[in-house]
């Protein structure tokens, strides 16, 4: 994973804290408590979190915005975002782009070319000269095992209709592991969801 010195730049708390002044909206403490956990995964050795709250609790804006903050400390950074279906992955991805777009310290990375500005997937201003663009949404389904990516972030893989049996369960599973094939080594990965079934795969 290509990485960033810390404390180069803002923290991802007051990145939060910056883009909550310009929404005009408050910041509730257990969104403090998960910046300050996602920021603390990102700067540990292990690289791998299992993110689990309540409905509706505001998770998946928070590492949306986590997203967009990687990518102010690091527009060369990677990120696929997988969920169940395409079409709840292009959700964050659309949550991620919007940020790009407002953010006031996000303003030096806006793409120029309109090209690069899909609804499923964009590049921001980068350095590097990369194959795969800087966020992607993918499917479950989908066949993703080309690509690369810096950061994975799971986003509600587990739904009731892919999980309500045990072979599902272990299709799941298997699916999951083909993440290994695609986040390059030192790599983050991030699991946001909530458990449908006893048998979750969010059991540790």
């Amino acid at each position: 994973m290509v990485n960033c010195k810390k404390n180069t730049k803002v923290s991802f708390l007051e990145f939060l804290k910056i883009w909550c002044d310009v929404q005009g909206i408050s910041l509730p403490l257990h969104h403090k408590k998960i910046a300050q956990w996602l920021e603390e995964i990102f700067y540990s050795d292990k690289k791998k979190g299992l993110l689990l709250a309540f409905r509706s609790s505001g998770k998946s804006t928070v590492v949306g915005l986590f997203c967009s903050w990687l990518l102010y400390i690091n527009p060369n950074v990677r990120i696929l975002v997988l969920a169940a279906d395409t079409v709840l992955a292009k959700k964050m991805v659309r949550n991620i782009k919007r940020i790009v777009e407002i953010h006031p310290m996000l303003e030096d990375i806006k793409p120029k070319k309109k090209q690069e500005w899909a609804s499923g997937s964009f590049t921001v201003e980068r350095d590097l000269a990369l194959r795969d663009p800087s966020v992607m949404a993918v499917g479950l389904l989908c066949n993703s095992t080309g690509s690369r990516a810096d950061v994975i972030i799971c986003d509600d893989v587990e739904v009731p209709k892919n999980c309500d049996t045990y072979q599902k369960r272990c299709d799941l599973r298997e699916k999951l592991l083909e993440l290994n094939f695609i986040l390059v080594p030192n790599g983050m990965q991030i699991f946001i969801g909530t458990p449908h079934t006893f048998d979750t795969i969010y059991k540790v």
